[in-house]
């Protein structure tokens, strides 16, 4: 077979071990055998190159082969561009009908038998000499008509023009192609690259100066470097820049550029095609972010446990790994309810909800208070305040007796949380000579941990326990007037050593 004879067959796939394994195999036809290790590269090559057979794998990371035949299709060159589909896994009859849609002309599931694969690449080899020479023909056909008819001529040569114009990059969502007429500064680009700058065809005029104000700052000088190299001999440009969009938004974008040249080897005209990666960037910034988060929730989530273990207090070891169980226990409740936002804070109504669950039933609790978001910080230590509250109300209070009555009301105002703890209609109240264990507790999470307050009201009617939380800047929605009015009178608890 002479060389001039033989065929372009695109080989694409994002597994070197794979590209030699299919060259291997098609090696033995004598056709010119071209690698590509993803989409993007693959429309380079075809941007510059013509192509008889696209053996593409199914599954490619950033652009898979539906993609990238949907993107191939609608270019005019590459319309009839046999495309056979390599799939790894099982195909579904939708996925072959997408397949075919999009334009594959046959699959080859894996395990692939090299006899197969080759019979059916030289299949669609000769189909596309036989095509070739077919267009040939048609082209000494042209020839000769174009040579009788002036005006057929020019009409041939304004429609060539016109596919040279035409979009390289197709407007696939987030992916925009240009144009740049080196010799006269014309500039054409397709709706796709409007879109990625968030501009008006209709308004917009391409023009250096134009596009440079477009341009971020900090990247300005590399792209400036990039058109010298072309200048300087220079073929191809890939790289990373920004954008500002005229609302002022920064845009991501990865570019790709290659030059034509003349019989001289001067530049007449460089092509291009733009992806906005903006998404895929702000998933590399969220990821360091979130390391960054783990490690501070992470040393957060230790100095609560510490803090746990060194304040707990027990007359035995049973009761001391009851106690710690319990405090671990809410915070774990708490973390739950705060992963259930991304850790992008807590309502405080779910927080108390998940304390007081399993005395919620009847009309024993009653909850009075606006919806209030707390950051993760203050919500794990007002959880853990809430959990003793409740622990010895369950244990000496309200909680411990049918007839018993809590309310629980909240307020926001003035930057400020303000919780208000009244239990009513359980055992006799007496007031403590001394802080007890629960006391101290609830005044260590609140004040030496937030900077807030508690307060413990021993009334003979039952307790009332006001906590206060300072919220910076917080917006809070419409408050009672009286949270004490909101919260029922009563009787409370009675501890000794409360």
């Amino acid at each position: 077979m002479m060389d001039q004879d033989k065929v372009n067959i695109l080989l694409v796939d994002d597994q070197p071990a794979k590209l030699l394994a299919y060259e291997v195999i098609l090696k033995e036809l004598g056709e010119s055998l071209i690698k590509a290790s993803s989409g993007r590269e693959a429309l380079e090559y075809l941007l510059k190159n013509d192509v008889a057979i696209i053996l593409v794998d199914v599954c490619m990371p950033e652009l898979d082969g539906f993609e990238l035949a949907a993107m191939i299709r609608e270019h005019p060159r590459f319309q009839k561009t046999a495309m056979i589909f390599i799939s790894a896994i099982q195909v579904s009859d939708i996925d072959r009908l997408r397949g075919y849609e999009m334009g594959a002309v046959d699959y080859v599931p894996v395990p692939v038998v090299p006899e197969v694969l080759r019979a059916k690449i030289k299949v669609f080899a000769e189909l596309y000499r036989k095509t070739r020479q077919l267009e040939r023909l048609n082209v000494e056909l042209e020839d000769r008509v174009r040579a009788r008819t002036a005006e057929l001529e020019e009409s041939h040569a304004r429609l060539l023009e016109s596919e040279q114009r035409r979009s390289l990059a197709i407007a696939a969502g987030k992916m925009g192609s240009w144009d740049w007429d080196w010799v006269n500064g014309d500039w054409m680009w397709d709706e796709g690259q409007y879109q990625i700058f968030g501009l008006d065809p209709r308004t917009f005029v391409v023009d250096p100066s134009n596009v440079q104000m477009l341009l971020h700052p900090d990247d300005t000088d590399e792209l400036r470097k990039a058109i010298g190299q072309f200048t300087n001999g220079s073929k191809s440009y890939e790289g990373e820049f920004r954008i500002i969009r005229p609302n002022g938004e920064v845009r991501w974008c990865a570019g790709t550029a290659a030059a034509s040249t003349d019989k001289a080897g001067r530049v007449v005209r460089v092509s291009g095609v733009t992806v906005d990666i903006t998404e895929r960037k702000q998933a590399e910034e969220r990821q360091n972010l979130l390391a960054r988060e783990v490690d501070h929730r992470a040393k957060n989530a230790l100095a609560l446990a510490q803090s746990i273990v060194r304040l707990t207090r027990g007359e035995n070891v049973k009761t001391y790994v009851r106690s710690v169980e319990g405090r671990i226990n809410a915070l774990a409740r708490v973390h739950t309810v705060l992963s259930l936002s991304s850790w992008q804070g807590a309502e405080i109504r779910k927080l108390i909800d998940e304390e007081l669950a399993p005395y919620s039933t009847g009309e024993q609790v009653k909850l009075a208070g606006p919806e209030i978001q707390l950051e993760p910080a203050t919500a794990q230590t007002v959880a853990l305040a809430l959990h003793e509250l409740v622990t010895n109300s369950a244990k000496y209070g309200a909680l411990s007796a049918l007839s018993g009555r809590l309310s629980i009301g909240w307020e926001g105002h003035a930057g400020l949380l303000k919780i208000i703890w009244v239990e009513s209609g359980g055992p006799a109240v007496e007031k403590p000579v001394s802080r007890g264990f629960g006391t101290r507790s609830v005044i260590a999470s609140i004040e030496s941990q937030l900077g807030g307050k508690a307060e413990f009201d021993w009334r003979p009617e039952g307790l009332v326990c006001c906590l206060t939380v300072p919220l910076p800047h917080r917006q809070f929605a419409a408050e009672p007037a009286s949270l004490v009015e909101a919260a029922a009178d009563g009787h409370a608890l009675r501890r000794a050593e409360w």
